[in-house]
């Protein structure tokens, strides 16, 4: 396996989520949906990338957040998520982007997003990261202005 760089990390990632998203046999846990929160586990840990497994059921998504200066990439198992990403073009807020069962969406070191499942039918979604996630910082959009509000570590906060 050759190592990652800030060049081809997406899209390498993209084809690594996609690979990993085609081969449940290999997880090491089933999906699993949970009526309070969004599910999610690490199903692979390498010495250049990490990949987790997440469900949605509908209403469930993120807030805005980055990845800690990690590249990523995802794929959807099944459903259908929603990207919404800043808009800094007028008028300012929030581009809106679906992904559908076999798509894969892939992102560089600086993206900021809300991923959300706002279809009637769960989702699931495979998640690869390089490097592994160490924080990611959460914002909010205040008047057309991304303004942070804190910052997550994993380990402490995940």
């Amino acid at each position: 396996m050759l190592p990652l760089n800030a060049e081809r990390a997406p899209g390498r990632l993209a084809a690594l989520a996609a690979g990993y998203a085609a081969n449940p046999a290999r997880w090491p846990v089933r999906p699993q949906f949970d009526a309070a929160e969004r599910w999610y586990r690490r199903v692979a840990v390498a010495p250049d990338h990490e990949a987790w497994l997440l469900t949605w059921l509908p209403g469930q998504g993120t807030d805005l957040h980055d990845h800690g200066g990690a590249s990523g990439a995802f794929h959807v198992i099944t459903g259908v998520l929603t990207e919404q990403t800043p808009r800094y073009a007028a008028p300012a807020g929030l581009a809106t982007r679906r992904y559908r069962s076999g798509a894969t969406r892939r992102f560089g070191v600086r993206h900021i997003h809300r991923v959300v499942n706002d279809a009637p039918v769960p989702a699931v979604s495979l998640h690869v990261y390089a490097p592994a996630l160490l924080a990611m910082t959460r914002y909010r959009l205040d008047g057309g202005r991304l303004r942070p509000l804190r910052v997550e570590r994993a380990g402490a906060d995940w």
